[in-house]
């Protein structure tokens, strides 16, 4: 494509992203349904100019001040993805100059939001959380996220999954501390890749596989996965229980249950079931009341723990919404801990980084159901990584070290400036007997 008409489709698709009507995923897919002649490299340069876009945006805006013509285009200049020649080729003289200019501007000139890109509602509870490390969160939120799988353990050992990548030239590592887990260098296309197509593989951050395991299910449990969605986490557990047992997928949504169906038949798993709801309250739900040997509760949250491959979330998100999140955790959990039995776990989790969501939510429930035992996640971790310790490699540490790595206090805490994950939380309890 014509540099020129590469950028023009830049600015058209960054215009659109930046209404934040919808989610950026959902939008760059349509712009490229809509738009059939892209081929696949226009495609990821379209993509990661959005992305980039959306990532330094207030830097952005900053420096397109001093910059002439469509805000947007502007915007799609400063991030395009690709040779700085190339995209020159599409500029005037007086844009050349321009872009030449904001090349020269030093970070220890900027202001800290410029820095940092992040809206001011959400700078003082990450700087509350993590102090001196702020600036090394801000940035590893800004950069894109790694390419983590998980292997089947039904259908594959990791040591053989990876052998397998390396004769597709795949280069690959076990992840810290997901047993399951495999890293790899770069970003391949694994869609075609026979192990991927035989449901050997899922694409599965790694912190997202630990949310699986804390849950410990076993063989021949009765199990449920309240929030499932699209099943990353239904997957891992009912692979963990070896295709036995009953594992119900519940969600709220039929369309983000549909999209599990391929998974599933790819996953070669015949004991997970997936259950439309119409709300927490379902008469579906309390008709399992005190069944559930060991419930996951993946609460819908702000999502901000995954800026890395939703950046578009730090600007349509609010402190006024995540509050109105934090409601429906609140119920969500308190209906979801009807299903557990005597002696049964139960696991609340998000990918937020926001206290509000995480810490706040499981301290009330704590208080509100005194029934309930908290368990501490890091004596948790540290057994079950000593379990896997041939396997998992803990990130060089000893068990109890990783374990208390994870955790802050008694609850699960990932960050991606200091895991290379996405941030997620999890607290468990046991229901006592």
């Amino acid at each position: 494509m014509h540099p020129k008409a590469l950028l023009d489709a830049c600015t058209a698709l960054v215009q659109l992203v930046l209404k934040f009507d919808h989610p950026a995923a959902a939008v760059v897919s349509r712009f490229f349904r809509e738009n059939r002649n892209l081929g696949p490299r226009e495609r990821n340069t379209l993509a990661e100019t959005t992305y980039a876009v959306l990532r330094q945006k207030l830097l952005f805006e900053h420096l397109a001040r001093s910059g002439s013509g469509p805000r947007e285009r502007r915007l799609a200049i400063l991030g395009f993805h690709g040779d700085r020649n190339f995209i020159k080729s599409a500029l005037n003289e007086q844009e050349c100059l321009w872009l030449d200019g904001t090349a020269r501007v030093r970070p220890d000139e900027l202001m800290a939001h410029h820095r940092h890109n992040l809206p001011d509602w959400l700078v003082a509870p990450l700087k509350a959380q993590v102090g001196d490390e702020f600036e090394a969160l801000a940035r590893s939120m800004n950069e894109p996220a790694g390419l983590d799988l998980r292997v089947n353990i039904y259908k594959q050992k990791r040591p053989v999954a990876l052998d397998q990548l390396k004769k597709f030239a795949m280069e690959g590592a076990p992840t810290p501390y997901s047993p399951w887990g495999i890293r790899l260098q770069g970003k391949p296309a694994i869609n075609k890749l026979p192990a991927f197509i035989s449901g050997e593989l899922e694409v599965q951050d790694e912190g997202s596989q630990l949310l699986a395991w804390l849950l410990e299910a076993k063989r021949s449990e009765m199990v449920a996965d309240f929030c499932a969605g699209a099943g990353g986490k239904t997957l891992a557990i009912g692979a963990t229980m070896r295709n036995t047992g009953r594992l119900y997928a519940f969600d709220v949504s039929a369309h983000r249950l549909d999209a599990l169906k391929p998974r599933l038949a790819r996953s070669g798993l015949s004991n997970v079931h997936p259950v439309a709801i119409a709300h927490e309250r379902d008469e579906r739900i309390k008709r399992l009341a005190g069944k559930m040997d060991r419930v996951l509760v993946d609460a819908p949250c702000s999502g901000l723990g995954t800026l890395r491959r939703n950046p578009d979330l730090k600007w349509r998100q609010t402190a006024a919404g995540v509050l109105e999140l934090q409601a429906k955790q609140t119920a969500i959990l308190a209906s979801a801990q009807r299903l557990v039995k005597a002696g049964g776990r139960l696991v609340y989790a998000t990918c937020s980084v926001l206290p509000e969501e995480n810490e706040a939510v499981a301290e009330a429930f704590s208080a509100a159901h005194p029934d309930f035992e908290l368990l501490p996640v890091p004596g948790l971790l540290e057994r079950l990584l000593g379990q896997e310790a041939s396997e998992a490699p803990a990130g060089g540490r000893t068990p109890a070290d990783a374990a208390a790595h994870l955790c802050s206090g008694p609850y699960l805490r990932m960050w991606p400036h200091r895991h290379d994950t996405d941030g997620f939380f999890a607290a468990v309890w046991q229901r006592k007997s």
